[in-house]
């Protein structure tokens, strides 16, 4: 046994001995002046607990203190009854506090009790009792949370068993405390009995034993009873304060007196009100102003000083981040960041930033999130976040749009101006700038504010810069949406859809298709431009045929036969015709003959001059319907329209390949012209 846990169990012994062993009126005198001692250090390592289970001990040392202050009140009483004296610090509180009158010293004792027993400890029981039931109650989601963080992989299982100890100790914490608080219950009725003794008991040892007059009398056991009440109730008042403030203390970063001071200061421009407040009360009340008006001016300094100091604070805080971006960007480590590669990027020159800005009026930012919702509706894919970014490298009025990195396209852009594009008919009396429409590449006119309306009028197509912006970068986006779709995009939407469809999702993945392997079919679908919002037939189609063959291509063509319908009225645009170019017989032959199968899957095998003609070909059929104002579209048949357009994807890739069987029956097709070798 170590020598400081032998003094603890000899003080204990020697506490419960104070009870029945007469103590000197010396010894008595170090002992009380210890119990206040010990009081004031718990009160204050209470204040400056950051958490309760720092000071975890206390419920203990709760009915230590409690027993050692009954034993000396015991020694107390002994003595004032026997020797008509307890010592130097009992008689110099009762005289100090009394102060000549006897009814001024019980009634400030008596508040003392009262303040402690009504208020304190009852406030005390009931928070340690409120807290012990909610610690108990929450200890099966905590349980639960450190179960999760740990099979996820967050914590290791020495921090997992450190939080569940954690966990048992604060429950084990807050029910000793509901029971202790009885302890400061307990003393404070035990101090009122022991008031009621002292007084009485005085009084009759003093007129019956010692001769005393009852006016002598009185006045000796009032002050001793009142010194030794205050010797008792002072320390047990404070002791009952810190175990409220450990029970009501909330989960926070510092101590008591910081959080007074950052939280109940954190406005200082509230105390401006507060000063008026008081001087007001100077001024039309009969408080005087030499009273209030000293307060209000300290209130208002303390503003003054307060606001300066978070001024400073701010600067110091600034200061110590570009101080920490500095020392990032000069470690080694920060040569990783630059790897990131942002999926979209919108950079344009200086002169472009009123698009940007919200307090110029710019709405740019909000344009990007209506581009996201319309792109998410007609692809069925989440864009990613889009980068914005000025670069002065750029021209002042250049922009450039960015897909992983690498340029895709530029255009420049008139704020103060508008795009006007002509109907067909020029208007000679409008005037402008002369420019390319940057999405379609259709000429237009870069005109002013009083050309616009003649420009309306005129049957132009008007837009302002934001609108131009939006609709190029739109266009982009469904241009490029097969790069932006990943396997972890593609994961992303396939556990969208197991959240309804949950069979079908464990049916197709892995057991048939990998992620990789759908992320295949769905890029293969954007880049033809059709919309994959419809994964649920997609991916019934795929669990369907997957069994038979792994390919990507023929998968492919599987989906697109199955989304026949939407297919249909995303190219249908008049009624139910639908105006094609066909391919021939003598075509459809020659490409049938040129594939050939490999291990990876067939491909098309053609020399060059038959490729030459089949553009040249192919080229006159959709030059004749541009000029004729018509969407071109080609027509083949299902067996080999996945190499027709492998064929045309590299010089003709807007131009739509669909086959027979992905339109629906009741649609009427016109054909506009035949392609044959």
């Amino acid at each position: 046994m170590k020598a400081r846990d032998l003094v603890v169990l000899i003080g204990i012994i020697g506490i419960v001995l104070m009870m029945v062993v007469p103590l000197p009126i010396w010894l008595l005198d170090v002992l009380l002046i210890i119990n206040i001692s010990i009081a004031l250090m718990i009160i204050l390592v209470g204040m400056n607990t950051q958490d309760a289970l720092q000071f975890s001990i206390f419920p203990s040392l709760l009915l230590i203190t409690t027993l050692f202050r009954l034993a000396l009140n015991v020694s107390t009483t002994r003595n004032i009854l026997a020797n008509a004296d307890a010592g130097n610090v009992v008689r110099t509180f009762g005289s100090f506090v009394a102060q000549g009158n006897i009814v001024v010293g019980f009634v400030v004792f008596i508040i003392l009790v009262l303040v402690q027993f009504i208020v304190i400890t009852k406030g005390s029981e009931r928070v340690a009792e409120v807290a012990a039931r909610f610690t108990l109650d929450a200890m099966p989601g905590k349980q639960m949370a450190i179960d999760a963080d740990l099979n996820a992989g967050l914590i290791n299982e020495h921090q997992a068993k450190e939080r569940r100890e954690k966990i048992a100790r604060e429950a084990d914490f807050y029910g000793a405390m509901d029971g202790a608080s009885k302890f400061v219950k307990g003393d404070a009725i035990a101090g009122i009995i022991m008031l009621l003794i002292n007084i009485l008991g005085g009084l009759v040892i003093g007129m019956a034993m010692k001769g005393m007059s009852l006016a002598e009398a009185g006045e000796l056991y009032s002050i001793l009873t009142i010194g030794d009440g205050l010797v008792s109730q002072i320390p047990a008042l404070l002791i009952s304060t810190a175990a409220g403030i450990i029970v009501t203390r909330a989960a926070s970063d510092g101590n008591l007196a910081s959080d007074l001071t950052s939280q109940i200061f954190l406005y200082p421009k509230l105390l401006y009100i507060v000063a008026g407040t008081i001087a007001a009360l100077g001024i039309f009340t009969p408080i005087h102003f030499f009273t209030t008006f000293p307060i209000a001016g300290l209130l208002v300094f303390a503003s003054i000083k307060m606001q300066q100091t978070m001024a400073r604070r701010q600067e110091q805080e600034v200061q110590l981040e570009e101080e920490q971006q500095i020392e990032e960007v000069r470690s080694p480590e920060s040569v990783i960041g630059l790897l990131q590669v942002d999926p979209i990027e919108f950079e344009f020159g200086y002169g472009l930033i009123p698009l940007a800005d919200t307090q110029q009026g710019g709405d740019l930012l909000d344009r990007i999130i209506l581009i996201r919702r319309q792109c998410a509706l007609e692809l069925g894919i989440v864009v990613p976040v889009i980068r914005i970014r000025d670069n002065i490298q750029l021209r002042p009025n250049e922009y450039v749009i960015k897909i992983k990195g690498n340029t895709v396209a530029r255009g420049d852009l008139l704020l103060n101006h508008y795009l006007a594009m002509s109907p067909g008919i020029e208007d000679e009396s409008i005037a402008g700038i002369d420019t390319v429409e940057p999405a379609f590449g259709l000429p237009a006119l870069w005109i002013d504010e009083a050309t616009k309306e003649r420009a309306e009028l005129s049957g132009y197509t008007v837009v302002d810069p934001p609108s131009v912006v939006a609709t190029h970068l739109t266009e982009i986006i469904k241009k490029h949406a097969h790069e932006l779709l990943g396997r972890q995009e593609t994961k992303a939407l396939i556990e969208n859809v197991k959240e309804n469809y949950p069979a079908l999702v464990d049916d197709l993945i892995p057991s048939i298709l990998s992620t990789g392997d759908v992320q295949k079919v769905l890029v293969k679908l954007l880049k033809e431009k059709i919309s994959v919002r419809d994964l649920v037939t997609i991916l019934e189609t795929l669990a369907d045929y997957g069994t038979y063959t792994k390919d990507p291509e023929i998968l492919t063509e599987y989906v697109r036969q199955a989304l026949s319908r939407q297919i249909t009225q995303q190219f249908t645009t008049s009624g139910d015709s639908l105006k094609v170019i066909t391919v021939g017989p003598t075509l459809e032959k020659k490409i049938a003959e040129s594939v050939q199968q490999s291990d990876q899957g067939s491909y098309l095998a053609l020399d060059p001059s038959s490729t030459q003609l089949i553009y040249q070909k192919i080229t006159d059929q959709v030059t004749k319907l541009l000029q004729a104002g018509q969407q071109p579209i080609v027509l083949t048949s299902p067996t080999i329209r996945m190499y027709l357009r492998q064929l045309m994807e590299r010089t003709m890739q807007d131009i739509p390949v669909l086959s027979y069987s992905e339109l629906e029956p009741n649609v009427e097709i016109q054909s506009m012209g035949v392609v044959n070798l």
